[in-house]
């Protein structure tokens, strides 16, 4: 790839850029800050059940740590590449890489989640498997590429279409981001129907088909490298390795922290896991031990290592990124950064299969996908039937039950497709309090006016 052709301040919506105090690429850290989607993560379920008398870590939370480990991520591999490829690139890439990759993936970092539905992974297994099983009833109103969408829901290319696509009644654009850093969150490069052709191996999907069109235009407008056009699959963007590698380095080890202080792990516990890696990764063992021994807080005491791990973490992700950057600019990469890490070291290895065991089988975290993966099933079970109704099939109930829907979800003049994505946003586009609220009181369980 052409390190010159892989960036554009180019948006969704043919949205002009202005002459600003700030560049193009701040522009977009700043509209996703602002943006309702992203003000919704605050009541997103990361891991843990919310909310709780102990403070952990919500989707929103989550995704500002995850960007400013991309910052630091991107200012150094700009920095990286803008040194040693300088005889390759133009003024304007140089500025560029100097001084916004690392506004360019704190971006992407920041908007990874958007997409994801109330109550973590159960949400968005609930959405997939509510066409599963109702294969019989809805699959005869899609065509397979459509179908392949909808029963194979992915919060990853939902992403794509809360950021770009226009909801009725809104600009066009959706939130209007530079190609760039959409490019950067398209870890899955394809479209759904790829999984089943068997073509290439994906475990998941980067678009809808509804939003094929706009996916092409930012493939086009970063150089994405092509290998099939039936279906569509292109290599992985260069910049999505530091976004991935950001999002695994914060979940990894923050969700061991919050674990700790729930008290699902014990202190000795997660000490011996994090002290283990920073171990690994240190010349001055002797220096953390008695730093550590002169805290005397547990919890201070694991957000000291936490610190440390996260460090390390970022400094390996950095090597390796360097180490296999012709295979990620040719897009040849087949492992994750923290994967190729994870298996040269055992200290990560261990907090992995700790993390599995103690922490994502814990018994309240299997009660809340349980729980979640019911209201976002029921939800769809409520909507669903009545959206797809002819105008001589739909029944009062129908009408009641699609009252709910706000106007911008509602698409009266589009496909059966269209219209179930509309319902879709609604439904994973909700807070977990709100998603529950709702439950709750068209299954009358809560009766009573709120205002």
């Amino acid at each position: 790839m052409n390190l010159n052709q892989i960036f554009t301040s180019q948006r969704t919506g043919n949205n002009p850029n202005t002459v600003a105090s700030r560049t193009d690429f701040q522009r977009d850290f700043d509209r996703i800050i602002f943006s309702s989607a992203f003000r919704r993560l605050q009541n997103k379920t990361q891991v843990f059940p919310l909310p709780g008398s102990v403070f952990v870590h919500n989707r929103l939370t989550h995704s500002l740590e995850v960007s400013s480990v991309g910052r630091s991520l991107g200012s150094v591999i700009g920095e990286f590449i803008a040194d040693n490829y300088k005889s390759d690139l133009t003024e304007e890439s140089k500025n560029f890489y100097n001084h916004n990759l690392g506004n360019v993936i704190a971006a992407a970092c920041l908007c990874h989640d958007v997409g994801n539905p109330a109550f973590g992974h159960s949400g968005e297994d609930a959405i997939a498997s509510y066409f599963d099983r109702n294969e019989n009833d809805l699959k005869p109103k899609f065509n397979d590429k459509e179908w392949a969408d909808l029963v194979n829901f992915e919060g990853n290319a939902n992403a794509i279409r809360v950021l770009a696509q226009q909801q009725n009644g809104k600009d066009a654009g959706g939130t209007q981001l530079t190609f760039a850093t959409l490019a950067s969150i398209a870890k899955y490069p394809c479209e759904a129907i790829a999984k089943k052709k068997g073509i290439i191996h994906r475990k998941k999907f980067g678009f809808f088909q509804n939003e094929k069109e706009i996916f092409l235009e930012i493939a086009k407008g970063t150089n994405l490298i092509s290998e099939s056009e039936e279906p569509y699959i292109f290599k992985r963007h260069p910049f999505v390795w530091l976004v991935e590698a950001a999002d695994d380095i914060c979940y990894n080890i923050i969700d061991m922290e919050d674990a700790h202080r729930l008290g699902i792990v014990s202190t000795a516990d997660c000490q011996n896991l994090f002290f283990e890696l920073v171990k690994s990764e240190t010349d001055d063992v002797d220096r953390v031990k008695r730093k550590l021994d002169s805290i005397g807080n547990d919890n201070e005491k694991i957000s000291y290592l936490r610190a440390k791990v996260i460090n390390a973490l970022i400094n390996k992700s950095i090597s390796m990124y360097k180490q296999n950057f012709d295979k990620i600019l040719e897009g040849n990469l087949d492992k994750a950064l923290l994967d190729i890490y994870k298996s040269e070291n055992k200290a990560l290895q261990d907090i992995e299969s700790f993390s599995v065991e103690k922490i994502y089988n814990h018994k309240a975290v299997v009660e809340i996908e349980n729980a979640g993966y019911n209201v976002m099933y029921e939800l769809l079970d409520h909507f669903i039937p009545s959206i797809l109704k002819s105008e001589n099939q739909i029944k009062s109930y129908d009408t009641k039950a699609l009252k709910l829907i706000p106007k911008q979800f509602i698409y009266e003049k589009g496909s059966d497709y269209q219209k179930v994505l509309g319902v879709i946003d609604f439904v994973s586009g909700m807070t977990d309090n709100y998603a529950t609220d709702l439950y709750r009181k068209i299954k009358g369980i809560d009766i009573g006016m709120t205002m």
